[in-house]
């Protein structure tokens, strides 16, 4: 016998259950974002490299240690996208998006890629659903992004989740910010880790998003936060974010060190935690990127956004959905005439919109009634010698037990009756 072959270190199958319980938050996820007027993109899972180096920074933990990137036959750099905001605002501008819609609201659903190692939520293909709003620097976006980020989760029915938010301010502001950090921390270099002694020489705005305890430790002992570091209209554009979130009764908790990952980030800036996923909290986050349209080519457009993980997402739901089959019918034969009766009549019931199965296998009757239950199937049609004879069918219903003969002729009509209403 052939070695059988597995799947990927970090890399995972669905299974019919689960994908199940994905489609119904899929579904629910669409629901949400058509109430915001947003409307889906689907980009390619494979952009040429220096998009996502352009676009997250170089000397972010993404680029320098996590992207899977590879020549291609034309000995272009090529890289599985590592998140799919670079990806969006990409398609903005090339597929001229900006003059199509001006103002643009996008969603997205799909696979991420990043080479970390596998543990609980976090995987090397992951899954995330997240929205860009492009087109405006409306500090109320932002307030109306982060509801929409509350009403997902609330569709979901994942409960006691935290929103944190923060500012990182503008341009000047950052550079303002890593200066100031870099001046608190020369004194203490010895004091961080290995990864935070390059971060503090290459982009030192990442020493903020570790989670080394004891550098973390450093930073609040001898740093207040980016908030001293703000301009008045930052200041004013993050007050009016929260006052905005406090009028639409969105809590959240201000983290005055919450920077994010990732380079193109300005002012307001934010994450959703929950308590259920361990060490690794986060479900999701997001924030606002007004440079980044112009940093890959377009004018300066202001844009918001944020992106959720499916995997913690399901990791923090509260309670699983009922999963049922989705199967109308099964019919269940006893011989050759039955059987090419039932394969029949459930092409018929398919043509109707009515969900219907039969064996395939050559199962006797009871085993094709255990497999009716396991599919979850609402009603079992049984087709046999007497039923032949009779031209009748005996409909069970699965729930209560219940069986009646269906005259064939009228087969049809009587399962339009009980699932087409």
């Amino acid at each position: 016998m052939k070695e059988r072959l597995k799947s990927l270190r970090g890399t995972r199958d669905l299974l019919p259950k689960e994908a199940k319980l994905w489609t119904i938050l899929e579904d629910k996820a669409r629901a949400v974002f058509n109430h915001f007027a947003y409307s889906e993109i689907r980009t390619p899972v494979i952009e040429e490299s220096s998009l996502f180096v352009r676009s997250l920074g170089q000397g972010t933990d993404i680029v320098e240690k996590q992207m899977f990137t590879f020549l291609d036959r034309g000995e272009r750099s090529i890289t599985l996208r590592p998140e799919a905001t670079a990806s969006v605002v990409r398609a903005y501008l090339e597929d001229n998006l900006e003059n199509e819609m001006g103002f643009a609201k996008l969603f997205y659903m799909g696979p991420m890629f990043r080479a970390e190692r596998p543990q609980a939520g976090r995987m090397r293909q992951f899954h995330q659903i997240g929205v860009e709003a492009i087109g405006s620097y409306s500090p109320y976006l932002d307030a109306e992004v982060i509801a929409l980020l509350a009403s997902l989760l609330d569709s979901f029915n994942i409960r006691n989740y935290e929103i944190k938010i923060n500012s990182l301010g503008c341009a000047k502001d950052k550079e303002a910010l890593a200066n100031g950090l870099r001046r608190a921390l020369g004194g203490r270099i010895k004091d961080l880790c290995d990864d935070c002694k390059v971060r503090y020489e290459k982009n030192i705005l990442r020493v903020l998003d570790c989670k080394n305890d004891a550098c973390n430790n450093v930073i609040k002992n001898i740093f207040k936060g980016t908030g001293e570091y703000l301009c008045t209209d930052c200041l004013t554009h993050f007050a009016t974010v929260k006052k905005s979130l406090d009028g639409l009764k969105i809590n959240y908790k201000e983290e005055p060190y919450l920077v994010r990952g990732l380079d193109y980030y300005t002012k307001t800036t934010f994450e959703v935690v929950h308590k259920k996923l361990g060490a690794q909290d986060a479900i999701g986050a997001g924030g606002r990127y007004d440079n980044l349209v112009s940093d890959l080519g377009g004018q300066p457009k202001g844009a918001c956004g944020f992106a959720i993980g499916m995997e913690r997402s399901v990791m923090a739901l509260q309670d699983i959905p009922e999963l049922d089959g989705g199967l109308n019918i099964y019919i269940a034969t006893m011989g050759e005439e039955a059987y090419k009766l039932g394969f029949s009549l459930a092409m018929a019931l398919r043509e109707q919109g009515i969900s219907a199965e039969v064996d395939f296998e050559g199962k006797s009757l009871k085993a094709q009634m255990r497999t009716a239950d396991r599919l979850g199937a609402r009603y079992t049609a049984i087709i046999g010698d007497d039923e032949i004879k009779n031209h009748t069918i005996t409909l069970r219903n699965m729930s209560t037990k219940e069986q009646s003969a269906v005259p064939e002729r009228s087969f049809a009509s009587e399962m339009e009756r009980i699932f087409i209403k």
